[in-house]
């Protein structure tokens, strides 16, 4: 091969990585982390069905965790749950990516199908979209605490201790969001800028904005 020809065949791939720096530097992109991968998980929900990791595979998925009888601060959890799910048209996501909530109880024990149906009824949660689902007590610690990295612990009385945590998972199964501490912006807030930054990234994911945003993970642009 000519060395002409090489430089010829070379341009056009030097054309798309300038597009993309320049599209990087000169359009305000962000970008959430790629934290780890989610867990994989087998769970049984308020339906008495089996709820997989791969079946919300291709949705973005917001979790949290927690049980039915630990009153007001699981109260807190499930308003911010309720609230981004009642907020979702401010967020501009592809028709074909859906978005899922998930709220898993640490207590299968007291929180059977039936229990968890009622509470989801109580916190006014969307069945279609909002599920409350549980396991058996070995494979839920290397689900919550391994997998997702939240801390949780049975008492004597039969209450638990845990921290109050949310977790967004993109479709291909990437943790992207973690929401562990209090801060001055709502969480609801902050989960739905985050959910919109997601859809953009989606949206962009191919051609030259595709690798636009991939530069934009490599300098780190998150916000």
């Amino acid at each position: 091969m000519s060395r002409k020809l090489i430089i010829r065949s070379a341009i056009p791939a030097v054309l798309i990585i300038v597009a993309a720096f320049a599209f990087a530097i000169f359009e305000p992109i962000q970008v959430l982390p790629r934290i780890r991968l989610s867990p994989g998980f087998l769970l049984v929900d308020q339906d008495a069905q089996s709820l997989t990791s791969e079946d919300v595979r291709g949705d973005i998925v917001l979790y949290t965790f927690g049980y039915t009888g630990c009153g007001e601060l699981c109260d807190t959890l499930n308003a911010t749950m309720r609230e981004v799910q009642t907020r979702l048209d401010e967020v501009d996501i592809a028709d074909d990516v859906g978005i899922r909530f998930v709220s898993i109880s640490f207590d299968p024990e007291a929180d059977t199908p039936e229990v968890l149906d009622a509470y989801a009824t109580s916190v006014g949660a969307d069945g279609e979209q909002w599920a409350f689902a549980t396991a058996e007590p070995d494979h839920l610690a290397n689900v919550v605490k391994a997998g997702f990295k939240t801390y949780y612990e049975e008492n004597d009385e039969g209450t638990f201790s845990f921290d109050p945590a949310f977790v967004l998972v993109d479709g291909w199964g990437v943790v992207r969001g973690e929401y562990r501490y209090q801060t001055n912006a709502s969480d609801a807030d902050k989960i739905l800028h985050h959910l919109d930054i997601l859809g953009e990234e989606i949206r962009n994911a191919h051609g030259a904005a595709g690798l636009a945003y991939e530069a934009a993970h490599f300098f780190l642009c998150y916000p």
